[in-house]
């Protein structure tokens, strides 16, 4: 028998029912890794450039996805093409690329979840519009911060979502009682659950973790509809929940008053243009603009991937891509466009995102030499597993008859296709065997400054990934990765003071 709420309804009734029903079918968007890692990035105290940089590359179809629209118009009057996450990072922002890898991911789950569901389905397709809406609207105001309003515009139905999915029932009941008696779905929902929509969606990103400011902008924010009057401008939880509330309503419209639409959308424009900082003919143009990429971004995804298409295919080790030389070519090309501006740590992380991703690796490291401990330490990496070995990965600088201090003495790139041949294994440092063994072919790039090792950039293929030589071309790359990464160490060198050198 289905549990019913009645009006008047207890909050903390309704709460109950619906954590009941999502231990029952799973959490809505099932959250992965990867969104916790994006806002343990966003908001983490160290590393955090690098930091978000893994996380989005940890998700091959999301690290296309931030590539694509950080190189679209609405972004391009950063000037440059972004061709690695790394730079799409130093170009844009660690909160930008974190709120637009959130609201990529919180569609893919709100999607997955929508399939089963055709009132979910209408739901979640209406909070993606908003978000369209929402990304013109505020890219009109050439914002930096874009995205993240983008992500409150999705969320900003989530209390709807998590009802039709979880409470469907329950959401019935609220649509009929906000007919009957001619009222907001969120006064209705009061009424009946003894609470609004917001406040549900307020809860349930609290429960998820998300950061308190997109928390704290889930609010319904009435516009200011008398004309004449001026008013202060809105704090930023304000703008937020405003600019939510409008792109929210006009999608609401579109989805489902296409006899009023236009009326309706004029009215809601002239309601919130002055909120927002725009007359009311800007907020519609976007609200088409919006409309019309929506529709692209679906045939888009479609053909991203195909129908019956296996998820697991995106985490198998592909080994080194068919296009290898132009992917080290953009990398290469995002170097020489930042190595007069960009930190030799931002340069070190697009030259190890450019070698991992070119060569197909299954782990890269950048191994940097401390003179004060006499040893060469790993201080960045990328793939499964590397960052539980990077604690273990260093090794004292004294020569030793091995590869990787042969590599270091004559300055040249090393391949080693078959690290576990017979004849080899005595050129290969306990450390390496006891760590990395079950690597079959690794490389080595020296970094060398005036004649002496300041590191290198290490990166291996396992036995799961297909055998790969490297060609003459790449080599020529590799070489100009390394000169790079060496004269941004160089351009700090000569920067710094004495005393801050002495700090490193």
């Amino acid at each position: 028998m289905t549990k019913k709420i009645s009006p008047k309804s207890d909050p903390d009734k309704t709460l109950d029912l619906l954590w009941v029903r999502v231990r029952e079918r799973g959490d809505l968007p099932a959250f992965s890794k990867v969104v916790n890692a994006i806002v343990g990035a966003m908001h983490g105290n160290d590393d955090r450039e690098f930091n978000m940089t893994k996380t989005v590359l940890s998700d091959p179809t999301l690290t296309q996805r931030v590539l694509r629209l950080a190189n679209s118009a609405m972004y391009s009057a950063f000037g440059q093409s972004v061709n690695t996450v790394s730079k799409a990072v130093i170009v844009l922002g660690t909160e930008t690329i974190g709120h637009l890898a959130l609201g990529l991911k919180l569609i893919d789950g709100l999607t997955a979840a929508s399939l089963g569901s055709s009132n979910t389905r209408n739901e979640m397709e209406k909070a993606v519009l908003a978000g369209q809406i929402t990304r013109q609207v505020a890219a009109s105001l050439t914002r930096r911060d874009t995205e993240e309003a983008v992500v409150c515009s999705i969320l900003h139905s989530l209390g709807r979502l998590m009802m039709s999915f979880y409470l469907p029932e329950q959401w019935a009941q609220v649509q009929a009682h906000a007919v009957a008696k001619g009222m907001a779905e969120n006064e209705a929902a009061h009424e009946v659950l003894g609470l609004a929509l917001d406040e549900i969606g307020r809860t349930i990103a609290k429960r998820w973790g998300l950061p308190g400011e997109l928390v704290n902008s889930l609010n319904e924010m009435p516009p200011r509809i008398a004309s004449g009057i001026s008013h202060e401008p809105l704090e930023h939880a304000e703008w937020l929940a405003a600019i939510s509330t409008m792109s929210t309503r006009c999608a609401g419209v579109l989805c489902e008053n296409e006899s009023t639409a236009v009326p309706d959308l004029a009215q809601i424009a002239e309601n919130y243009a002055e909120m927002l900082g725009l007359d009311a003919a800007a907020v519609l143009a976007a609200v088409d603009t919006a409309q019309v990429v929506a529709r692209e971004e679906l045939l888009l995804a479609r053909e991203e991937k195909p129908e019956h298409e296996p998820e697991t295919q995106l985490s198998l080790p592909l080994g080194k891509p068919a296009d290898a030389i132009n992917i080290l070519k953009r990398g290469v090309g995002d170097m020489r466009d930042g190595v007069v501006t960009t930190s030799s740590g931002q340069l070190m992380a697009v030259a190890l995102e450019t070698v991992y991703q070119g060569m197909g690796l299954s782990r890269a490291v950048v191994f940097l030499r401390n003179h004060d401990e006499g040893r060469y330490i790993a201080r960045m990496c990328f793939g499964e597993g590397a960052e539980e070995l990077l604690p273990r990965l260093t090794f004292n600088d004294a020569y030793q008859p091995d590869v990787f201090h042969a590599a270091l003495a004559n300055d040249k790139m090393i391949f080693v296709e078959d690290a576990l041949a017979p004849g080899f294994v005595n050129k290969l440092p306990r450390w390496w065997r006891d760590e990395l063994g079950a690597a079959r072919s690794f490389m080595i790039l020296p970094l060398m400054l005036n004649f002496h090792p300041v590191g290198f950039i290490y990166g291996d293929w396992d036995a799961s990934a297909p055998a790969s030589k490297i060609a003459a071309s790449e080599v020529v790359l590799l070489d100009e990765l390394r000169a790079l990464v060496v004269k941004g160490i160089e351009r700090r060198c000569h920067a710094e003071p004495a005393w801050a050198k002495a700090m490193h």
